[in-house]
């Protein structure tokens, strides 16, 4: 029974995630258009510090968007593993990829294709080989996982590094480098994943019938999700108003699903009941899933299709034998003066040698 039921939450976290990979990947569009919209209008831009985009209803439909793929993605921590939700992020850049070509009007290529292909089949092995029992089933089990000296170490590791990106870096990069404002979504996300996995937790209690609005860490984590996906929205705007969302999608899905699955690690210990096998399946389909990813944006400006592939390889295999023919005649052409020339040198050679004996039967 309570295998079975393991299962069926599996299979629910599995819909769940899904579900929110294909919510957020649309959000991605519908930001990106409004923020498009206002910069056509002229209005202060978000990566200048604008916030004009709070009066655009594109930017709402894509913040609507998103908070149903995070509503959906929250309801999913709580029924599966953390290292099974997280990954599957990459079905939100297969689907802004897709709508991109569509209402973005950026080209899906050949590699772009084979880079989807790949991140399907990375996540497919992902989902094959996670982990499917439960580390932690109660608030109380998560205070005494969050004390813990490993999470506390990770954790002020974490706000560190954020709030110097922050202060520090970012007013001085933050312009001109795509890695500045990914990076503090990224380090925050860890913590807003425990977040969202604590609460789910306290939702699954709740409706068993335990209280626990009275439990102080249920508030905790709540307000601690609501600044951390504050940060997140801030600074992933800027990051979307500055470059493009080509660029930003796969990088952000990278740096956010490696801080994730560090904090999983370090905090739910997931990974310990975890095979050999699964271990190293987990992490090939992570690393497949990364290749897809730099397939389908690293040659996204590339004009590549399987018709001009065709037509590339006939026009080689038609170039082949006339640049072997043309090596040939030259070869041929070589020799020929070479042979030309040793006739030449003997026929002057000859006559030489006439004019010599001449000039000697003269002097005799």
């Amino acid at each position: 029974m309570g295998q079975d039921r393991g299962k069926y939450d599996f299979y629910i976290g599995l819909g769940l995630a899904i579900s929110s990979s294909i919510f957020i990947g649309g959000s991605f569009i519908l930001k990106k258009k409004g923020l498009l919209r206002l910069a056509k209008k002229g209005s202060t831009r978000a990566g200048q510090g604008g916030h004009a985009y709070l009066k655009e209803w594109l930017w709402w439909a894509g913040l609507l968007s998103m908070g149903a793929g995070e509503a959906a993605n929250f309801a999913a921590y709580a029924f599966a593993p953390a290292t099974l939700v997280t990954p599957l992020g990459a079905l939100s850049v297969l689907v802004s990829a897709v709508l991109s070509s569509y209402f973005l009007t950026e080209r899906l290529n050949l590699h772009g294709k084979l880079g989807c292909m790949l991140s399907i089949l990375g996540s497919t092995t992902m989902v094959i080989h996670a982990p499917q029992e439960e580390e932690i089933s109660s608030l109380e089990h998560m205070s005494k996982k969050l004390v813990d000296p490993g999470f506390v170490v990770f954790a002020t590791l974490v706000v560190i590094v954020a709030l110097i990106f922050i202060f520090v870096v970012a007013p001085r990069h933050g312009q001109t480098n795509i890695l500045v404002y990914i990076t503090i979504c990224s380090v925050i996300g860890a913590l807003s994943v425990s977040c969202v996995k604590g609460l789910g937790i306290a939702i699954k209690e709740a409706i068993a019938g335990t209280n626990v609005v009275k439990n102080p860490l249920a508030w905790v984590l709540l307000f601690g999700l609501i600044g951390c996906v504050s940060t997140q929205i801030n600074y992933l705007n800027k990051a979307l108003d500055i470059f493009n969302t080509s660029l930003v999608t796969p990088i952000y899905y990278v740096f956010f699903t490696t801080s994730v699955l560090t904090c999983s690690a370090i905090l739910f210990k997931e990974w310990e009941h975890m095979g050999a096998d699964d271990v190293i399946g987990t992490l090939s389909g992570f690393i497949t899933i990364i290749v897809g990813i730099f397939l389908l944006h690293a040659f996204k400006d590339l004009n590549v299709s399987l018709a001009t592939l065709a037509v590339s390889i006939r026009k080689d295999d038609r170039a082949f034998p006339v640049a072997n023919g043309i090596t040939s005649h030259s070869t041929y052409e070589l020799v020929h003066e070479e042979n030309t020339e040793d006739m030449e040198e003997r026929e002057m050679g000859m006559a030489f040698d006439t004019i010599s004996r001449r000039n000697g039967s003269m002097a005799s």
